[in-house]
């Protein structure tokens, strides 16, 4: 991959709390909780990694229910928001679906400083009855997916590092919140959420749920839609990176079907060459809903 496509490319999605780009040790020392790989951005940044640290630890001593703590965040990693923000601001007014739009219109989030998750939370709590809950890192899939059910979006809180502002190997709380977040704020999007997790609850094999996972990225994650013959993204990989906006233009388009998305394979290293589109939202949504209603395996 050239270095520069690869500085635009968000590596997050389901997947990637399948398999952990950084480990939580209970018994490990309370400084040296996040282990990062040596080829992650900060491994060598001591003061980023203390503060990764720090912010586990809210995370990791938090209890549902309760106030979400603030995280530290340091004026360079406000620099970092800032510069992502105004590189997605054009990005989702030339691919953006609608229902997108209206949804980052009624959060309102700050240009220049990362909002705090328990904040966001209150404002999406107040629109579509989803809340957000920290957590410091990768979690198990199974546990991420089936705390939809409940109405529970498992959020990250740190920020990747400034060195790569526009590539993470981890979900952070860019994709967190201009992804996810930002759709939770709509009752259609939160209603999928919500079935997904139904749905994950009722799967019984690792089979079942890897076809499970495969629906949800082509969907919720890179999904795309038509709108007035334009090709929009839907999909919380797509919204939260304006690299992976521009690629899609590349990608082949297959009409939505979730069966056979159910058997498409991915990498999740490369932007994507295959995407799933919808005739409408509306057909997005009904056809998803109906497959997640009758999902029994």
């Amino acid at each position: 991959m050239k270095a520069q496509a690869k500085q635009s490319l968000l590596l997050d999605h389901v997947d990637t709390r399948m398999v952990a780009a950084e480990t939580l040790d209970p018994a490990a020392d309370r400084n040296a909780i996040v282990q990062l790989d040596p080829d992650h951005p900060g491994f060598r940044d001591a003061e980023y990694r203390a503060r990764r640290n720090q912010i586990a630890r809210l995370a990791l001593d938090y209890q549902p229910g309760t106030p979400i703590p603030d995280a530290p965040y340091t004026p360079e990693e406000h620099q970092v928001w800032k510069l992502i923000r105004e590189a997605l601001h054009p990005a989702h007014e030339r691919h953006a679906c609608a229902e997108y739009q209206d949804c980052i219109r009624k959060l309102d989030l700050p240009q220049d400083r990362i909002p705090q998750l328990r904040e966001l939370s209150e404002k999406v709590q107040s629109i579509s009855g989803f809340r957000l809950e920290p957590v410091a890192g990768l979690v198990e899939p199974r546990v991420f997916l089936e705390s939809l059910a409940d109405g529970v979006f498992l959020s990250t809180q740190y920020i990747r590092h400034h060195s790569t502002p526009f590539y993470t190997p981890e979900p952070d709380v860019v994709h967190e919140v201009l992804g996810h977040a930002v759709t939770l704020a709509s009752d259609h999007f939160a209603e999928l959420n919500r079935l997904v997790g139904e749905a994950v609850k009722r799967t019984a094999t690792p089979e079942a749920l890897e076809r499970l996972s495969r629906v949800f990225w082509f969907t919720i994650e890179f999904g795309v839609l038509r709108e007035r013959r334009e090709v929009k993204a839907f999909g919380t990989g797509l919204l939260s990176s304006a690299g992976e906006l521009e690629a899609m233009r590349q990608a082949e388009l297959c009409p939505l079907d979730l069966e056979a998305a159910s058997h498409q394979k991915y990498d999740p290293t490369r932007y994507q060459p295959v995407l799933f589109c919808a005739d409408s939202f509306e057909a997005m949504f009904e056809s998803l809903r109906e497959f997640l209603l009758r999902w029994e395996r």
